[in-house]
């Protein structure tokens, strides 16, 4: 690589990650004053939760059905026009719900909130574009930081925006998304060359065909299970913290902002800079194991935590999970080819989606039924449990999924030795 070509991948990364930042502030300002908005017009705690589910789940929804044709459409026209687009679709999105009068307008928010959230997938495959597949985890785990640096500002600034006005946090959102639209239209670069280009297909960018992207090889299908997984255990969080911590903890937005400023500095500084060392000492499938194991314990806590601080110092161990999802990505995008990144990063949302539609829905439920004046459920933190529980089974199938992918490369290779050898005294042979 040229002095001039690493000086513009430099720049691509750093254009690609600032715009992804300033993309997940916005949402994460959100965050602190939604289920409260939610709470003034459900009437109750316990109603609240069930149709926050119900919302995160619908946002789940759109983004199964439009993930796929996102990044099938950045395979066909490039990258960058697919996320401006996003940005500026989440820019009106906030306006909307800052204006909403109703349920049914937050209804209508989240629902377009999960079409143009879908940019994520682009992301994703831009810096596969940019990044050759050895450094791949350690790149993801940069996108992962700038992800946590957006969601330490954004929590903290919308606590105290909510404290002013429940509706305070969405204006400020959507000027933030407005902020990025032109940030990238000045200087974002396109990454996908228009020879690597593929021609777009419905048979690609619809959920169900993009699936069978995952079926392609059994290492993957198996790393699928385990993103389904993880991410359905990470819905607990949305689905019932701000209520749960409302409700256990008697936290308003100030303190439920500055938490998840904590979570963000922690997350942050897992995937910016114990990623790259980790993945050098135990490889990108060791370091995906170990990631999901902590956060199943860090999870565990939460639900077992009996006052605030112990909640707050559960979040140690569970930062741990920031080292699974940057390795987990760069496994998958080794398998597939150049083309195909987008067509994955799609398939990869879809997967998430589903555990996103069915998460929120069934740990709203859980925790509905965990409080209240009669609950079915004897702890509060129930749904912390079983979240514990199903992401330790993402890490005892990781280890499966990896110790059977050993054993093939070492098959693999050892069969490429053979040939050589016996190529070689061909060679050789009188």
């Amino acid at each position: 690589m040229t002095a001039l070509a690493a000086s513009r991948r430099k720049a691509a990364i750093a254009f690609i990650l600032v715009t992804a930042a300033l993309d997940i502030v916005a949402m994460g300002i959100v965050i602190p004053v939604l289920p409260a908005l939610i709470e003034e017009f459900a009437g109750s705690n316990a109603a609240a939760g069930a149709i926050n589910g119900a919302l995160i789940a619908l946002w789940a929804l759109m983004q199964f059905f439009s993930s796929p044709v996102i990044g099938s459409l950045s395979d066909r026209f490039g990258r960058r026009p697919v996320i401006l687009l996003s940005t500026i679709g989440l820019a009106a999105d906030y306006v909307l719900m800052a204006l909403a009068p109703s349920l049914a307008w937050l209804v209508a928010g989240r629902a377009i909130a999960g079409i143009t959230s879908s940019s994520f997938t682009t992301v994703f495959a831009y810096m596969a574009d940019v990044t050759p597949p050895e450094k791949r985890a350690k790149a993801y785990g940069l996108i992962g930081a700038a992800f946590s640096a957006g969601f330490v500002a954004g929590p903290v600034l919308g606590g105290l925006l909510g404290e002013l006005s429940p509706r305070a946090p969405f204006w400020a959102a959507a000027v933030l998304s407005g902020l990025a639209f032109l940030y990238g239209l000045a200087v974002l670069p396109e990454s996908l060359a228009p020879e690597n280009r593929m021609r777009f297909s419905w048979a690609r960018a619809n959920p169900f065909g993009a699936l069978r992207l995952l079926r392609s090889h059994h290492e993957l299908s198996g790393l699928a299970v385990v993103n389904f997984l993880l991410h359905f255990s990470h819905h607990v969080f949305p689905a019932v913290f701000v209520l749960y911590a409302a409700l256990r903890y008697g936290w308003g937005p100030r303190e439920v902002g500055l938490l998840l400023a904590l979570v963000g500095v922690l997350d942050m500084l897992v995937q910016g800079l114990l990623v790259g060392r980790v993945v050098k000492r135990l490889g990108d499938r060791g370091t995906m194991i170990v990631g999901l194991f902590g956060g199943s314990i860090g999870i565990a806590c939460m639900g077992l935590a009996p006052d605030a601080w112990s909640f707050t110092l559960s979040m140690l161990p569970n930062a741990l999970w920031g080292l699974a999802m940057p390795t987990l990505q760069s496994l998958m995008t080794q398998r597939v080819s150049e083309s195909e990144q987008g067509q994955l990063q799609g398939a990869n949302m879809s997967v998430a989606s589903i555990a996103g539609i069915l998460s929120p829905l069934f740990f709203g439920m859980v925790y509905s039924a965990s409080v209240g004046e009669a609950p079915i459920l004897p702890h509060p933190g129930a749904a912390f449990l079983i979240a514990a529980l199903v992401l330790l089974a993402a890490a005892g199938l990781g280890w499966v999924v990896a110790r059977r992918a050993k054993r093939e490369e070492v098959r693999s290779q050892q069969a490429a030795e053979d040939a050589a050898a016996t190529e070689g005294r061909t060679a050789t042979a009188p």
